[in-house]
């Protein structure tokens, strides 16, 4: 094989790495510029919205895209302006460059998906003249002079200069002392300023190499020719930076960005002229005395009112002193961090599965063997077991902030298209779930985010009518509770209107008419397929299509989804996820024959022995009071159809979820059981109450209770039931849930 068709085989080999890679960095530009809208000066976020086009670009050079290339050069070159103070983020300027970061993700789709749509030639054209129309337009302070040092003698000039000396300089015969000589006959040098951290240690110092880097003031009445001739015979061995007197702002930042990492600012902006070393001693005492009154101003600031400093500058000098502590922090997080396939993680999940199972059965034959050196090596396994699954699950938790930042452009062109004023707040995106979960989620929130703009939030003139901001508030919260997560999309909108669920519920049959539920049992109406109040339909919402696909496909994820609202307020949708999906800590019981396991993080308590003072009815439903009140429980013996003899003496295992504490009788209690979950066959789907299954030690099946749908169960009365809501018929239980798509439609 020749070196080429090696090269080629390497580069198709990488390409799915840049393109992954590519996805992020498009991620990551419309974030920072959703973010820039309300803080448009932000150097650093301008700066970070620079590199991603810049890392896209020269990532697609390595590989020869050269249609990537071409057009984010045009992206690059007018995030420069931008990022120099040249142009002003305007929103239009914003809108264009989201659209052309779409463009790039599609350019970098084509290349990985033979079957993607291509990119429209005359839609890249057309984006392409945008972005250098708006390149061309005038620059912003471009000419803008920086206030020089103090002035030199008469008839000379200030003139900067930084030189770099390479390493091979003294191998090629070269002397820098005899290049500053001549410098120096040239004018008077008024500072010499040497670059120390330029030189190593002494252990690592190799006297035949060059480590000289300095900053000259040089007063001269030379031209720039002149001043540059002195260094003809050592140009290929340095970098020379000079900046000459009346220089533009930036040429100042030309020069800070060459200079080496000063700990301190004021040195910074006085070694390229941009002030003047008297200027910054006056401005470090008004810093003082400032301090000393309680005040805390910034050092740029003061400068820019005393000598008419420029920000711009002020901000270069900032990122270079900034630069210095990252590189003194030493290598960042990306060095601690490693690409995994997905595919191989799960790969590792599923054999930690298979591991758990084995752990038990071979605890279950140590405890049989009755051997205690024996017992005591598979606890001693075990509890390894335990430190490997939890550190593997954690492998594959994820800010849940991903995906809710996602939402920031769907808000943004959603509320642009219904013409509503809407601002977006993210809370607890820190919170950390299971990337699958974050993953799967994504469409179903994508649908609710979609309906709280439409159908909850009002227009900007109905909301000044009633006496709300024009502005309307969407909130996305995540946190932990109780061994799970719970998601909530709160909007200060008009809100559930009962009246008209009520309407529509009594015209399709799903309630008697005139029956009037508590909230609680009428918002879950909404969640009914083919259910809608809207007035019209619109490319959004009306169809009454997607909602009871919602709730399907949360409950897949052994989830639960729950309404409050509030006319004329709002609504608030909560949404409660596992953790994970793959392995849970459980709480092991038996009826009978049969093995059953509780989310442990749904067990609140065990009460033992005390089934005999619980009243139920013939359906298996009944109460038990528990500290002076009334605890609803069910015995899963009468609500499964178990046929065994009930025991002299049941439990009763007390739990918890969806904001209700309710009772479920059992015969046995078997203990905390490490629970690798497993799905549940297409026959047993429609069983309701269930979340999975698992395999235990000896081989036995055990089911795994959905807590919440429990829960539901329990307190739910056959009369109110056939009352409220229309039963659901076997056949369309069993039917698969449909799947959302991008729009979160079916």
């Amino acid at each position: 094989m020749s070196a080429g068709d090696g090269d080629q085989d390497f580069l198709a080999e990488a390409l799915p790495a840049f393109v992954s890679e590519a996805r992020e960095q498009c991620d990551a530009l419309e974030q920072l510029l959703l973010e820039l809208e309300a803080a448009p000066d932000d150097r650093d976020l301008l700066d970070a919205l620079f590199r991603c086009a810049h890392t896209v670009k020269g990532s697609a050079g390595i590989f020869g895209l050269e249609r990537v290339v071409g057009f984010t050069h045009h992206v690059e070159t007018l995030l420069d302006k931008v990022r120099e103070g040249q142009l002003a983020l305007t929103p239009e300027l914003g809108t264009l460059l989201l659209r052309c970061n779409d463009a790039i993700r599609e350019l970098v789709a084509t290349t990985s998906d033979a079957g993607a749509a291509q990119v429209d030639a005359a839609v890249l054209g057309e984006l392409v003249a945008a972005l250098q129309a708006a390149a061309a337009a005038p620059q912003a302070g471009s000419a803008t002079p920086v206030s020089n040092a103090a002035q030199p003698a008469a008839g000379l000039r200030r003139w900067h200069l930084w030189a770099e000396f390479g390493a091979d300089t003294f191998r090629n015969g070269l002397d820098p002392l005899a290049v500053l000589n001549y410098v120096q006959g040239q004018g008077t040098i008024a500072r010499v300023q040497l670059d120390v951290e330029a030189i190593p240690p002494l252990a690592q110092l190799d006297p035949e190499s060059c480590h000289l880097a300095l900053e000259l003031i040089l007063d001269s009445a030379a031209t720039r020719q002149e001043i540059e001739s002195a260094f003809s015979f050592v140009r290929e061995d340095c970098a020379l930076h000079i900046v000459e007197p009346g220089a533009s702002v930036a040429d100042h930042i030309a020069l800070i960005r060459a200079l080496p990492q000063s700990p301190r600012l004021g040195d910074i902006l006085v070694s390229v002229g941009a002030i003047t070393r008297a200027q910054l001693t006056q401005a470090l005492q008004l810093q003082a005395q400032a301090q000393d009154r309680g005040e805390l101003p910034r050092l740029g600031e003061i400068l820019h009112e005393q000598s008419g400093l420029s920000p711009r500058v002020v901000a270069a000098a900032l990122e270079k002193q900034s630069s210095r502590r990252e590189a003194a922090a030493g290598p960042g997080d990306e060095h601690r961090f490693i690409r995994v396939q997905a595919d191989r993680l799960d790969a590792v999940i599923n054999l930690l599965g298979e591991l758990v199972t084995a752990g038990a059965g071979a605890a279950l034959l140590a405890r049989e063997t009755r051997q205690g050196a024996l017992i005591e090596a598979n606890d001693q396994i075990g509890r390894l077991i335990e430190e490997i699954r939890a550190g593997t699950l954690q492998l594959r938790m994820v800010p849940i902030g991903e995906a809710f930042s996602r939402f920031r452009r769907v808000v943004r062109d959603t509320a642009s298209e219904l013409g509503k004023e809407v601002t977006l707040e993210i809370v607890g995106g820190e919170t950390e779930l299971d990337k699958s979960m974050v993953e799967r989620i994504a469409d179903p929130l994508m649908h609710l985010v979609r309906n709280a703009l439409d159908h909850g939030l009002e227009p900007a003139a109905e909301r000044l009518a009633s006496g709300k901001p024009a502005m309307g508030h969407l909130t996305l919260s995540a946190a932990h509770e109780a061994g799970s997560v719970t998601i909530r999309i709160r909007d200060d909108g008009r809100g559930i209107r009962r009246d008209k669920v009520l309407e529509r519920a009594w015209d399709r049959g799903l309630l008697a008419r005139g029956v009037v539920p508590p909230d609680a049992e009428l918002h879950k109406l909404i969640f009914e397929p083919g259910f809608s109040t809207a007035e019209k339909v619109t490319n959004l919402s009306g169809r009454g299509v997607g909602m009871d696909v919602v709730r399907r496909n949360i409950e897949s994820l052994r989830g639960s989804v729950a309404i409050e609202s509030s006319e004329g307020r709002g609504s608030t949708i909560e949404i409660r996820l596992p953790l994970t999906l793959a392995l849970i800590d459980g709480f092991l019981v038996a009826v009978g024959p049969s093995k059953f396991i509780f989310p442990l993080d749904a067990v609140v308590e065990v009460i033992e022995g005390q089934a005999s003072a619980m009243a139920e009815d013939a359906s298996g439903r009944g109460t038990f009071e528990l500290r002076g009140r009334l605890l609803p429980v069910v015995n899963l013996r009468c609500l499964y159809g178990l046929e065994s003899p009930p025991p002299a003496r049941g439990s009763i295992v007390v739990l918890q979820a969806g904001g209700r504490r309710f009772g479920v009788l059992v015969d046995t209690l078997l203990g905390q059981h490490q629970t690798v979950i497993k799905p549940l066959g297409r026959m047993f789907r429609s069983l309701r109450g269930m979340a999975g299954s698992s395999i235990l030690g000896n081989g036995e099946i055990a089911l795994i209770f959905d807590a919440a749908s429990l829960g539901q169960m329990t307190v739910e009365l056959p009369d109110r039931t056939a009352q409220a809501v229309r039963p659901v018929s076997p056949v369309e239980a069993a039917k698969p849930a449909p799947a959302l798509n991008s729009e979160g439609r079916v």
